[in-house]
């Protein structure tokens, strides 16, 4: 969320990062939101000035008494009577002012950072660079969606849809045998990755509160998105970044534990499944899904080297399972609601002929910890908000997809070298 101290001391750069953003009504929120924010002020010093007023008269009564004014103490104490009665009124003007302020605020997105592109949609993203060579297939290759109607340990599917919606619903997918283990071999292939590089395993709750969401931003805008519980007041987490980034919510932390760095494996549950078409079949997009997160909270000086760093991990990740993979830079009209600087990683998917959004690597500045009120005292002064990040490192769906895709031979599906020592099986076939 955005602070209104800063929004008050920039609002060009705010106008200028909401019209990147195409943020309806720019000028029409930001002068409301200013507004607002001048009545509070003012609301806040009358009140200040009547509550001196009233600590004033108090001290003059008991003057007054010891002198035996009588008749100017009963006319203190009565100032004093009407002076309480404005500040009640005053004060009950002063929580409505704050919570018009939260409700305008908690709709305004992160400003953008000055590096990410113009633009209105993913047709506008900018290319930061393309590694690998794009496979080329044997003439009868087929897209993920049919090469796992075989291959299941009963000859039948080894990744059975028809199953998971007897059981579930559309997007709940049932692994079976060798595209089980796979799922497994690379959960831990992930986790032991990113433990090498210094982030700290957590195994978080995978339901939240209204609270969490409203943390790191998931609330109030994507109610729709999320499965509820409402006996419960519970949502399934749509990533893992939500209950791991809320483990810092209301602290302070401590500088010298700086940077903090956490991954975390777990389910995702999204309801939206997206529009008809080939590209969403298949793995491409479900309900229920495995992903591995990394989060990362920083000193504001160094989160943006700490998402290049984020950026080079995943990138390697991608490189060790060969497969051949851009990194896009998000255009304003593309990102999401609480990221400044948003980078996507997409594998080629041979099949298919067309790009696999695999990760998402984004800094969120102070957004997302001005709402979870996370702070450090840096440098021995008084605390400060934090950066925080998060990256998938990796949604495993369309990862998946992409070594069926990109591996198969008549023979069969050849499995990366470095899964192999997880999976126990270098193809299935």
């Amino acid at each position: 969320m955005l602070q209104i101290p800063f929004i008050r001391d920039n609002k060009e750069l705010t106008l200028a990062g909401l019209r990147k953003r195409q943020f309806a009504n720019a000028e029409d929120t930001v002068d409301q939101l200013l507004s607002l924010d001048q009545q509070r002020r003012d609301t806040q010093k009358t009140l200040d000035d009547g509550l001196a007023r009233q600590n004033a008269i108090a001290k003059e009564i008991g003057q007054l008494m010891k002198t035996g004014q009588k008749e100017a103490a009963e006319a203190a104490k009565a100032e004093t009577a009407t002076l309480k009665a404005q500040s009640k009124t005053l004060n009950d003007q002063l929580v409505n002012l704050e919570q018009q302020l939260q409700d305008i605020l908690v709709t305004v997105p992160n400003i953008p950072h000055s590096s990410v592109p113009e633009g209105r949609s993913a047709d506008d993203n900018e290319v930061v660079l393309e590694w690998g060579n794009k496979p080329t297939l044997h003439a009868d290759a087929q897209p993920h969606w049919e090469l796992i109607k075989r291959y299941g340990p009963d000859g039948g599917p080894m990744i059975d849809f028809e199953l998971g919606n007897k059981i579930s619903g559309a997007g709940f997918p049932v692994y079976k045998g060798k595209a089980a283990r796979l799922q497994r071999a690379m959960i831990n292939f992930f986790l032991d990755e990113a433990m090498a590089a210094g982030y700290s395993e957590v195994q978080p709750p995978i339901v939240i509160n209204e609270a969490s969401g409203f943390g790191t931003g998931q609330l109030p805008d994507k109610e729709g998105q999320m499965y509820y519980a409402p006996a419960d007041g519970l949502y399934l987490i749509p990533t893992a970044e939500v209950p791991i980034t809320n483990l810092y919510r209301d602290v302070l932390a401590n500088e010298a534990e700086l940077p903090i760095k956490h991954v975390g494996y777990t389910p995702c549950f999204r309801r939206e499944a997206g529009s008809w078409g080939a590209h969403v079949r298949g793995l491409n997009r479900l309900h229920q899904f495995d992903k591995v997160e990394i989060v990362r909270i920083e000193r504001p000086e160094n989160s943006y080297a700490a998402l290049e760093q984020m950026s080079q991990y995943v990138q390697g990740l991608l490189q060790k399972l060969e497969l051949p993979y851009r990194v896009l830079r998000l255009c304003g009209g593309d990102m999401g609601f609480t990221s400044a600087l948003t980078y996507d990683m997409e594998v080629w998917s041979a099949a298919q002929e067309r790009w696999l959004e695999v990760s998402s690597v984004s800094n969120f500045e102070t957004y997302q910890a001005n709402r979870l009120k996370l702070r450090a005292k840096l440098d021995g002064n008084k605390p400060t908000l934090l950066h925080t990040l998060n990256g998938s490192a990796l949604a495993l769906p369309r990862i998946v997809a992409s070594i069926l895709e990109n591996n198969q031979s008549p023979e069969g599906i050849r499995i990366p070298a470095v899964l192999v020592p997880y999976c126990g099986f270098d193809v299935i076939s």
